[in-house]
């Protein structure tokens, strides 16, 4: 027989001839009848092919989500991630398009200038009016089924022709001039990084030397007196020799961080030279940061050489250039404002497709420099 103790609650005390009592206990269930099975034990944990354990969860628990991890898929390359991070971001696609637009169209200027029927230093005089002082015919500009975009104000040249070869005026000094202080830059931020000692204290001097100058007003003295010379190629050269301490700076950061890890020490202690660690080692690890930074300069090329021709010190009449038409279309903006506005978009556009686009690559191949 069953006998409960004083104070004991619903707590069953053992049969004298050993049985066990229902627990009725709040919590651990009903009573079992006599003859009712007993409850299933949970599934022990099955071995995994490689040796582990897995636990099987119990029935009815919630899943767990996992966010980042089931979203990126295994073995994902840098490049991978980013052409898969640029495809969500619907301002980056469109930024993406102006940009490839932008060197489509630089790239085929001279045909694009023929199928518009003009080239960029073409006078048509029955585009304008004489008697008002060369103001183009008709509204807008002049813009009509021969000049899709309108024409210059007194001398009647064509602006479709006009704006299509100063893209390819300006995105030509723009790259070369950022393929030159990418290439500068990052071989000295390389070698003082790594080398250190002298070789990084005579090269960070020479970046703090380049850095204070006043690149703009040095650019403009060195502008006007080289007269007889081809004027892109000096432009190029000028604009590259100012900019590549900020992609030297950069760089010898990374390398700084990447040289005592542990596969480069490896490399060193295996007998690697230093050419092939640069070469093999370093330069991998830095290139996701150089490549954010060098979209990021397009622009800001772009804008500097439109400076310089619209303050009268780069590309020079009949060449045609964005800064260099919106400097003469300051006259006319009261009575020709489309001769205004027509460089000064294209140039806008330019400058802030590349920039979206360096941003969103600078989020993707370097967070911490973004954060930062």
């Amino acid at each position: 027989m069953t006998t409960t103790a004083p104070g004991a609650g619903d707590r069953a005390a053992p049969d004298p001839d050993g049985a066990a009592a229902p627990d009725n206990t709040p919590g651990s269930g009903a009573a079992r009848a006599p003859g009712t099975p007993a409850p299933a034990a949970p599934a022990p944990a099955a071995p995994a092919p490689d040796g582990t354990t897995t636990s099987h969860p119990a029935p009815g628990t919630a899943k767990t989500a996992r966010p980042a991890a089931a979203q990126a898929a295994p073995g994902s390359s840098p490049w991978q991630l980013a052409r898969r991070e640029l495809r969500r971001r619907p301002a980056v696609r469109v930024s993406l398009c102006l940009v490839l637009l932008f060197v489509l169209m630089a790239a085929t200027a001279p045909w694009l200038g023929a199928l518009g029927g003009w080239s960029p230093e073409e006078f048509d005089k029955s585009a304008i009016d004489p008697y008002l002082g060369g103001q183009p015919l008709g509204s807008l500009g002049g813009i009509s089924p021969e000049h899709w975009l309108g024409v210059e104000p007194v001398t009647g040249r064509d602006l479709f022709a006009r704006v299509v070869h100063g893209a390819q005026v300006s995105l030509l000094i723009a790259f070369a001039a950022t393929a030159i202080v990418v290439l500068a830059g990052t071989a000295a931020g390389i070698a003082a990084g790594y080398f250190g000692g002298r070789t990084d204290a005579v090269l960070s001097r020479l970046m703090d030397l380049t850095m204070s100058f006043p690149s703009l007003i040095f650019m403009i003295a060195m502008l006007s007196v080289a007269k007889d010379v081809n004027r892109i190629v000096l432009m190029t050269a000028v604009i590259g020799l100012f900019g590549w301490p900020g992609v030297a700076r950069v760089v010898r950061g990374q390398t700084l961080s990447l040289k005592h890890r542990e596969y480069v020490d490896a490399a060193r202690v295996g007998g690697s030279s230093s050419w092939r660690i640069l070469t093999r080692d370093i330069l991998p690890g830095v290139s996701g940061p150089v490549i954010a930074y060098t979209t990021l300069l397009i622009p800001g090329m772009i804008s500097t050489e439109a400076a310089l021709s619209y303050l009268g010190v780069g590309v020079r009449p009949p060449t045609p250039s964005w800064g260099q038409m919106i400097a003469e279309s300051v006259a006319f903006y009261e009575t020709d404002p489309m001769y205004f506005v027509i460089p000064s978009v294209f140039l806008f556009l330019a400058v802030l497709a590349f920039t979206l686009l360096g941003d969103a690559l600078r989020d993707i191949l370097d967070p911490r420099g973004g954060r930062t």
